[in-house]
């Protein structure tokens, strides 16, 4: 619907070149935006026109996008969240802010390492040589980075700091170390990260990937599930995500259950949140890898078929496995635990759709109310036994009658001593009971699991702890650290952990006891790095601390952060986590990260995500070199609100160039008349000419609209007004050299954020001193904007049913009256009462009808 507007364009060109006026740079009469960029990158690099002293001593905002993983070229899907963040930064900058708007590179990760295999380069060569070309490509988009504020992940300098967090996390008892299942590749010998395994195999080798359990390290993310939730009240964050980390945490109250192995005494415990349902329990059901599985089946005849269905569910995906219309697999272990509520034996199965590492990795089959366990009972002729009847009929109690399961709140039946209350209630007072015999407990449970940080692989932090064999576990001195990557290491894409190759990494010495030792050989996930690096902004080249906390407690929280919404559940739940906990161990002052959160929408290609992968992307170097930057960056904010999809358009493209070039030819064209001075002109004396006080009125509704834009990130219909001020230039070429010469400054400025090259050379070709980019935001005149005649449209119940043109300044009263008699609406009131009338003065009158 934006690009519509373009098509209102009539290209005009004056002939001859214009003359250059005393004092004014000079411009060429042909939009060449290639020249133009270049001479502006070139002037702010020699500059340093971004330092962050440049806005010193004014307010703060600290504006952040989502850093980059560095993986070589860019192309236009890449950008569109810097270009919104950008645009936004020399918004705050021209509104009087000091802005740190930083960048950085989470330089860390699985896809370098890959590349150091398939290569045979080191990864951290690929990692640099891919930086120094996206730093070219940031550059040449014109994003106005401090590159002195620059963040990279990888280098020592920085995960030294890592390593510290990790520490303070460990001294905390916020780290800690069990076992846990990895994917496993038997063929290549070595642990695989999710993304390397395709459809059950090994993407390296094709063999069938199992589950290993490993010794791993984690963060106890889940003691601040309450926190997470709660803070949510003061973020000003989409709903969206809010709601998407709520799901993720999946917070419930319920009633852990203690059911008893029949013969042997041990306790599974069932964490449920209908334990109104507890009498109807007729099986229960255990993960597979439930740690009392093999125990129970040892040496039975049961014990060929469990540890065949075991490998079979090692093989697939948690999500594979829980899926919706995923069947319900189960295998019987021959054995049965006694329900607690009834003392009856009730069979113990395992099944696909249990976990191990959610809840308690034991779930009740209650097939009467609940819809998976009914459909798994049919299948595999289990009990079905009715314990809550609807309200309506609470004799409901045949089971065989049973179409599916009725899930809804009735009235207890087939339940002891709580037969004929009302399931609410029976929760509490079966709770209440339970607790009295020892045999359950009320409980808080979550979905959320602590942060599995261990991987085995070579490019990231390594974990700061050591191994003695007289000491144990012991961390590693913090005036020790970093501890650093060895050079060392091949990499094969097989054996263990790279790092226990390398001789000189792994042996080391005791620092407690002087006795040799061993190092962890595993690093942290990358996720780690990216959770506090917002911290590190801050001072980014301090040498003796994580960060400054003076300069912390003055940029942080983050004003404004940009970036994807599919981040929602893993970066921004970790960076509040690790935020809140080091608020918790006072080295923080406040415990959220990010007080203001935008998503940018995703770019698509022929109805696809731009992807390398997937071949269908627009590489930003052709964009440039075609186009120009200015070009590239108005398009993605043009095509698409910045929150929302946007399908890229080679058409568009070219119009939206096409704007730019008009702007510039009319300022070029127009320059000679510009007066400097022409506030004082309009002071003096204010234009009465009908084509003046039409660009007037324009140019002042369209900053008025701009303004607006540019807070609430409609940056597409910002960009809308401008193209219509553009448009209105050229259709009122009778206006004073003074009104031009308001207007021509003013549509400058408000290009500037979008299109900062031509901007600046506008700037400069008006003979104005500076740079636009530091300029002052201008204000629109709220007089001058206001429209003499507007349109209000009438509506009845809603429906517009009449359009009135009246003087702007017509009041409630007056349009309620020139509603009423308009014949139009009179006929259409035939008959009908009004019962009320709703007028919005300038907009709408609205009549409330009824018989």
């Amino acid at each position: 619907m934006y690009l519509c507007a373009l098509c209102v364009f009539v290209v005009r060109f004056s002939s001859g070149s214009p003359r250059q006026p005393p004092g004014k740079a000079s411009m060429d009469d042909k939009y060449s935006p290639q020249q133009i960029e270049a001479k502006w990158q070139q002037r702010w690099r020699e500059q340093r026109t971004y330092s962050l002293a440049a806005t010193a001593g004014k307010p703060k905002f600290f504006l952040l996008e989502m850093f980059a993983y560095p993986s070589g070229d860019l192309h236009m899907g890449h950008v569109r969240c810097y270009t919104v963040g950008d645009v936004q930064a020399r918004y705050r900058i021209m509104k009087g802010f000091h802005v740190l708007h930083p960048p950085g590179f989470d330089a860390f990760g699985l896809n370098a390492e890959n590349a150091a295999i398939q290569r045979q380069i080191h990864p951290g060569d690929w990692t640099e040589s891919n930086m120094k070309r996206m730093r070219e490509q940031y550059e040449r988009m014109g994003f106005s980075y401090d590159w002195d504020q620059l963040v990279v992940t990888s280098h020592a300098d920085y995960y030294r700091w890592t390593q510290w967090l990790f520490l303070r996390f460990y001294k905390a008892g916020l780290a800690y170390k069990k076992k846990a299942p990895v994917n496993w590749c038997p063929s290549c010998a070595t642990a695989l990260a999710n993304e390397q395994v395709k459809d059950g195999l090994c993407e390296r080798c094709d063999s069938v990937v199992t589950k290993k359990l490993l010794d791993q390290w984690f963060f106890k993310i889940t003691q601040y599930a309450d926190r997470l939730l709660s803070n949510h009240e003061k973020l000003e964050w989409p709903e969206e995500i809010k709601t998407m980390q709520r799901h993720w945490i999946g917070r419930s109250t319920g009633v852990e259950v203690d059911f008893t192995v029949e013969g042997t005494g041990a306790k599974i415990p069932v964490f449920t949140t209908r334990v109104d349902t507890l009498f109807g329990v007729t099986y229960l059901v255990l993960a597979p890898e439930h740690p009392l599985v093999n125990e129970l089946v040892a040496g039975t005849d049961r014990e060929a078929d469990v540890r065949e269905f075991q490998e079979r569910m090692a093989r697939q995906s948690e999500i594979e496995r829980t899926a919706t219309d995923a069947p319900k697999e189960g295998v019987p272990l021959g054995v049965n635990a006694i329900n607690p509520a009834t003392g009856e034996a009730v069979p113990l199965l395992i099944a696909n759709y249990v976990l191990v590492d959610y809840g308690t990795g034991a779930v009740m089959g209650v097939p009467a109310h609940d819809t998976r366990d009914f459909a798994f009972a049919k299948e595999k002729g289990l009990p079905i036994r009715v314990v809550i009847a609807p309200p309506s009929d609470p004799t409901a109690t045949d089971s065989a009658a049973l179409q599916d399961a009725y899930v809804d709140p009735g009235v207890q039946v087939n339940s002891a001593q709580f037969d004929g209350i009302p399931s609410t209630e029976a929760k509490e007072r079966i709770a209440d009971w339970l607790e009295e015999r020892g045999t359950g407990r009320r409980q808080v449970n979550t979905r959320l699991r602590d942060w599995l940080i261990s991987r085995q692989r070579y490019w990231g932090a390594p974990i700061p702890i050591l191994y003695c064999d007289k000491c144990g576990e012991v961390p590693v001195p913090e005036d020790q650290l970093p501890v650093v990557l060895p050079s060392d290491v091949s990499f094969t894409g097989k054996g263990e952990s790279p790092l226990a190759g390398s001789p000189t990494f792994v042996n080391t010495t005791c620092p407690t006891c002087g006795g040799p030792a061993r190092r962890d050989v595993d690093t942290m996930d990358t996720f780690v790095d990216s959770s506090w690096y917002f911290l590190r902004f801050a001072s980014p080249q301090d040498e003796t601390q994580a960060w400054d906390a003076g300069l912390v407690a003055h940029w942080l929280p983050v004003d404004q952060y940009v970036g994807g919404r599919e981040h929602a559940t893993m970066h921004l739940i970790y960076a509040r986590f690790v935020t809140e906990a080091l608020h918790d161990l006072g080295l923080l002052p406040f415990d959220e990260p990010f007080t203001r959160l935008f998503n940018q929408g995703t770019v698509y290609l022929h109805g696809k995500k731009m992807s390398k992968s997937r071949g269908n992307v627009v590489p930003l170097d052709a964009m440039c070199d075609q186009y120009g930057a200015d070009t590239a960056r108005c398009f993605e904010l043009f095509i698409a609100p910045p929150d929302e999809q946007a399908e890229w358009n080679e058409k568009g493209v070219e119009g939206v160039w096409r704007f730019l070039r008009r702007a510039y030819t009319y300022v070029v064209t127009h320059r000679e008349r510009f007066q400097a001075d022409w506030r004082s002109s309009l002071a003096a004396s204010a234009p009465t000419g009908e084509d003046d006080q039409a660009v007037r009125r324009k140019t002042h509704q369209t900053l008025q609209r701009v303004t607006e834009d540019l807070e609430r990130f409609h940056y597409n219909t910002a960009l809308a007004g401008l193209m219509e001020l553009v448009n209105e230039l050229y259709v009122r070429p009778g206006i004073s050299d003074t009104v031009l010469s308001e207007a021509a400054e003013l549509l400058t400025l408000m290009l500037s954020p979008f299109a900062p090259h031509l901007g600046e050379e506008l700037w400069e070709g008006l003979g104005k001193d500076g740079m636009a980019a530091f300029q002052s935001w201008p204000e629109a005149d709220a007089a001058v904007a206001r429209e003499d005649v507007v349109e209000v449209v009438v509506q009845i119940n809603g429906k517009v049913r009449e359009k009135l043109s009246v003087p702007a300044e017509t009041t409630k009263e007056e349009l309620e009256r020139l509603a009423m008699a308009s014949d139009k609406v009179q006929a259409l009131l035939e008959g009908l009462q009004v019962k009320k009338i709703i007028v919005v003065p300038g907009k709408l009158v609205n009549l409330v009808v009824g018989k």
